[in-house]
């Protein structure tokens, strides 16, 4: 089951308000996923106080998953688990993982989510499996209002380990060097909190690019 280290209560603090109009878009830089999560959440000179990130590692059998709270360029371990379906067939062991994964959304409320886009083996049968669990936790998270970013395998890689063919030991064990102290629920689990660091990652890059536009446009 999840361990779980519960941090400071969410702060979502703001100073005005950035226009994010045509500028922003000539930059060629920013990415609609992000442009658009800026827009949203109508950033400013200043990154928000905290971010809550969810991470999600699709698997039909085991879903990892895994929660860190993001400030600035700090970066801290909320909890993380792995959820194991259970049912007699496909359609009883995808409801298994949404009601799961619908249970981590209202206790840990998440800002936005990520989710590992589905590798293509030679095994099409297991690969549509595994693309039908991806599809649940999508589905959890836009249902929760959440922007969800998608990120392939090896970018994970690359931005938590520094390869993009890293392999599952390499990355629990840079998981654990970046958020000193946590107790890993698995291997599941350890790639979920990769790919949530990636996300932090890729969020941090935006805010850097809105303070840009802040002083472009001031």
């Amino acid at each position: 089951m999840a361990k779980t280290n519960h941090n400071s209560p969410l702060c979502r603090g703001r100073t005005g308000q950035v226009s994010f109009s045509d500028f922003a878009l000539r930059l060629g830089q920013c990415s609609p996923f992000v442009l658009g999560l800026l827009q949203k959440s109508n950033m400013t000179g200043k990154d928000k106080a905290q971010m809550r990130v969810l991470g999600i590692d699709p698997g039909l059998r085991n879903m990892g998953w895994g929660l860190i709270d993001v400030a600035g360029s700090r970066l801290s371990h909320v909890a993380n688990g792995i959820c194991k379906s259970a049912g007699p067939d496909l359609a009883a062991r995808l409801l298994s993982l949404h009601d799961q994964l619908q249970d981590i959304m209202e206790n840990h409320a998440p800002d936005v989510a990520a989710v590992e886009q589905t590798f293509v083996n030679k095994d099409g049968a297991g690969t549509l499996k595994l693309g039908q669990a991806r599809g649940v936790a999508v589905l959890v998270a836009a249902r929760a209002g959440l922007r969800v970013g998608e990120y392939a395998p090896n970018a994970v890689k690359k931005a938590v380990v520094g390869v993009g063919h890293a392999d599952k030991a390499q990355i629990a064990h840079m998981v654990r060097l970046q958020l000193p102290g946590v107790d890993l629920a698995g291997k599941d689990a350890a790639d979920a909190l990769a790919i949530a660091i990636c996300h932090a990652h890729h969020l941090q890059s935006a805010g850097h690019l809105s303070r840009a536009v802040a002083r472009a446009s001031a």
